[in-house]
């Protein structure tokens, strides 16, 4: 099951320097072992803005909502989950 995802980053401004360098460099690692994995099949960052649109390969809801849920920097995003199908259209 293929969805797009918009990831909108804010991360309160009096937060430890420390904290946010850590959970940052999780972020990352976390990212990547996804993507190595075959599930976050996109990571594209929106200019700007501390924003991200994805596209992730799942096999149900329940698995998008775990890895979602678990992302480090998961408690200052805002998301907005978009399923995708197939359009008649496509070639490929």
């Amino acid at each position: 099951m293929l969805y797009c995802i918009e990831m909108n980053v804010a991360i309160p401004h009096g937060l430890d320097p420390d904290t946010v360098a850590k959970l940052k460099a999780d972020e990352k690692a976390r990212a990547q072992e996804l993507q190595r994995q075959g599930k976050w099949l996109h990571l594209w960052r929106v200019a700007g803005r501390y924003a991200n649109i994805s596209v992730f390969d799942v096999e149900t809801h329940d698995e998008l909502h775990d890895i979602l849920s678990g992302l480090p920097l998961f408690p200052f995003m805002t998301m907005r989950v978009t399923p995708l199908a197939r359009h008649p259209s496509a070639i490929g």
